[in-house]
């Protein structure tokens, strides 16, 4: 099989979310995050984020005031024991079944994820896939 590469982490500068619940999203998504083993970034309480989610109030500053429409996210995991421990963290925590962790063969063979939708419906995945490599764990930016 050709081996195939892909770039993480140079498309998107950041990605927000208006919820109608911050306190519901907040509990879910910490709890997601710790699956990951991903740190919350800040809060300022009407917005928390961590990396290049930014998850917002309607009454932050920062947004109009309108929910933003479902969405699809997908989170890298390190391994399967990881979107294991996503999918069981969501469903703890505000979380619906929107498929159980398993081998999405249909994907590609290794494609091994979870799907939730979180307390605003947001499609979220945690997923890994067999024999990638990550070249660096994250992308550090200073300014």
């Amino acid at each position: 099989m050709a081996q195939k590469e892909r770039h993480k982490g140079r498309l998107i500068d950041h990605i927000g979310l208006v919820v109608r619940d911050l306190p519901a999203s907040k509990a879910f998504y910490t709890a997601v995050f710790d699956a990951l083993k991903i740190p919350i970034g800040g809060s300022d309480g009407a917005d928390f984020w961590t990396d290049e989610l930014f998850i917002s109030s309607r009454g932050s500053a920062e947004v109009r005031g309108e929910l933003t429409g479902r969405i699809h996210l997908a989170f890298q995991a390190e391994d399967q024991a990881m979107v294991d421990a996503f999918y069981k963290a969501a469903m703890a925590h505000g979380g619906r079944d929107n498929g159980p962790p398993g081998e999405r063969a249909t994907y590609h063979p290794g494609y091994y994820a979870a799907f939730v939708l979180d307390p605003d419906g947001n499609n979220i995945e945690a997923v890994t896939r067999a024999g990638a490599q990550r070249s660096a764990a994250s992308v550090r930016i200073t300014y």
